[in-house]
């Protein structure tokens, strides 16, 4: 299906002509016919060779009714800018025309009407010379007279050339269907009515309507009961769940769930300088929403502040209008989730953050702009992935990485993981006998998501271990400590068990966090508060103890470690812990198999420390 709307003055023939093309009349209220006035928007459609069904939008051409005519034409592709032969080019029209083109509709045909009154070259000039700046400027002009019926087969011809030649929307897109009636059915329950730009609704589908979700019960489109429709399309949807409570209304939007957001603060641009009240109304689709603006610089960038959230997107179209002066223009929305404004010419620095950004969704810049960003929320504004990631610890080639759902770009990653670099190592020349900062920590400093941190921060000379972030190769141990703990391992070389007692490690200088740091630097084995031994030393006491009778006693294996029991108890509980050993009910021990699944010792009582997986004291 193609959807066409009209456009035009008052009383220059849109709905004749609509009637002419379909046989139906397009106003449904009974007011209407009396007034010969269109009031609502219409509706009525009819076949064409080789292009099929075409349905038209039949708008009101009166000036009270310029937002009903803005909810009409929004979501609609194309349109017939009618134009009376013997009334000419009117205010109405260009108001019309000038909605038109902030909408940024440039299919259509410029249709003359009522030529059997009046000679249409003239209206037809006239008219080509006032549309020549807009984006109807390339418009296909058709004379036609209703009441006689000249120029309905020329204009049906250049209607079906018209409709064949528009972009065909995506069916997966995501569904946004703005509701331009509300109505009740008896035994059916509520329906509503709108265009259906793009995407796919099928009966039994789950949509969101922003209080709520609805499930759509029925589908109707030009009359016929269907299971499935895609965009672009005249619909009835049929609604169940939340839809008969009466909420519904015209300006209301039906989206595919969890795919939109919901906003009422916006950035834009708009087409020229701002020159509307602070007070204005914005148009988009069939909504129509009050707004507050604000200048962003000297420059069209605009925030506005919407009355009533909308799901919008980048690149949107809409419209800016003053309801007291007529006056209107378009825009686009540049960011529907700005950051807030803060201090002192925030303004004026987000007018340039914005500067080469032109509506059009571009991966990276969005992600940069954003310094770290969720896929899902990228998703909901209208920017696609696809293509942009980064091809480093990612997959793609063009420009960003991502992280358990969050995404960033490649050169802000670079930046951050400097920033990261500094934190770690001030961090470590501060505190030197501590590990580096753990992953959270580190993404609290520089307030990002620790999974960002370990997945696309942390890279050389960076290293994670045991959730902390290091310096790799950084001398792990202040001189002073290092000293102490080549002391302590000379003392330790022949007789490796007999470990220095509390005195010798206090005139040493080895503190409780120096062993700690001497422990998590691989430099020392802790196996106790004040216990340390070289390392290795665990392994070794494995074999020895493996050559006595097994089960063994604390004093057998104090002989033959040649040691004290000050030491061999913690060692022993060291060594049951890592699985090394089996204690038994009677305090007899008995060194397990290798093939029994032994574990290394890094499974010990945290507050000794664990065996350390490098050593670069």
């Amino acid at each position: 299906m193609h959807v066409v709307a009209t456009a035009g003055h008052v009383d220059h023939g849109k709905s004749t002509l609509v009637r002419a093309l379909t046989g139906v009349d397009p106003d449904r209220l009974a007011e209407e016919r009396r007034r010969r006035l269109t009031i609502e928007l219409g509706y009525a459609w009819t076949r064409l060779p080789a292009v099929g069904d075409v349905a038209f939008v039949d708008v009101p051409g009166h000036e009270r009714f310029v937002p009903t005519m803005l909810a009409g034409v929004g979501p609609v592709p194309a349109v017939l800018l009618v134009v009376a032969a013997d009334d000419g080019w009117m205010p109405q029209t260009q108001e019309h025309v000038d909605a038109l083109h902030g909408l940024n509709v440039r299919h259509g045909l410029l249709v003359v009407t009522r030529t059997d009154l009046a000679d249409p070259s003239d209206t037809i000039e006239a008219a080509r010379e006032r549309l020549r700046s807009t984006s109807l400027a390339e418009l296909h002009p058709v004379a036609v007279s209703c009441r006689t019926g000249d120029g309905l087969p020329a204009l049906r011809a250049a209607l079906a050339r018209l409709v064949s030649e528009l972009p065909a929307p995506a069916a997966d897109q995501d569904v946004r269907m703005w509701v331009d009636r509300v109505f009740t059915v008896a035994g059916a329950g509520t329906v509503v009515t709108g265009t259906l730009p793009a995407g796919t609704v099928r009966v039994g589908d789950r949509l969101s309507t922003g209080s709520g979700e609805v499930v759509v019960r029925g589908l109707q489109t030009l009359g016929r009961e269907v299971g499935a429709v895609s965009g672009v399309a005249r619909t009835a949807v049929r609604l169940g769940g939340r839809a008969d409570d009466g909420e519904l209304r015209r300006g209301d939007v039906l989206l595919t769930p969890r795919r939109f957001v919901r906003t009422d603060l916006v950035d834009v641009r708009a087409d020229r300088a701002v020159d509307l009240p602070r007070h204005a109304q914005l148009h988009i689709g069939a909504a129509a929403v009050g707004c507050r603006m604000r200048r962003l610089g000297d420059s069209e960038t605009v925030r506005l502040q919407l009355d009533a959230r909308l799901p919008l997107r980048i690149g949107d179209r809409f419209l800016l209008r003053d309801p007291g002066s007529r006056a209107v223009q378009g825009g686009t929305v540049l960011d529907p989730v700005p950051p807030p404004l803060g201090r002192r010419g925030a303004g004026a620095q987000r007018a340039a953050v914005l500067a080469r950004s032109d509506g059009r969704p571009d991966a990276v810049d969005e992600v940069r702009r954003r310094r770290v960003v969720t896929r899902d929320l990228l998703t909901r504004i209208g920017v696609s992935l696809k293509d942009a990631r980064g091809a480093a610890r990612g997959s793609g080639t063009a420009g960003v990485l991502e992280a358990d759902g969050w995404v960033m770009a490649l050169d802000t990653v670079a930046a951050e993981h400097r920033r990261l670099l500094d934190v770690v190592t001030r961090h470590l020349d501060s505190r030197p006998l501590e590990p580096g900062p753990t992953v959270t920590e580190a993404g609290r400093l520089l307030d990002l998501p620790p999974a960002v941190v370990r997945d696309l921060l942390v890279q050389p000379p960076l290293e994670a271990v045991d959730g902390r972030v290091i310096v790799a190769g950084r001398e792990r141990l202040p001189a002073p400590v290092r000293r102490a703990v080549g002391a302590v391992l000379a003392e330790l070389a022949d007789r490796p068990f007999q470990a220095p007692g509390a005195a010798r490690l206090e005139e040493l200088g080895l503190t409780a966090a120096a062993l700690a740091a001497a422990h998590r630097a691989g430099a020392l084995l802790r196996v106790a508060d004040r216990v340390v031994l070289p390392v290795g030393a665990d392994l070794q006491a494995v074999a020895i103890l493996a050559g006595l009778p097994q089960p063994f006693t604390v004093s057998q294996a104090s002989r033959a470690l040649a040691s004290s029991r000050r030491v061999v108890v913690p060692l022993l509980q060291w060594l049951d812990r890592a699985g090394h050993t089996r204690r038994l009910p009677d305090d007899r021990r008995q060194v397990r198999l290798p093939s029994s699944g032994t574990a290394h010792p890094s499974g010990a009582d945290q507050s000794a420390g664990s065996s350390p997986r490098t050593y670069s004291a």
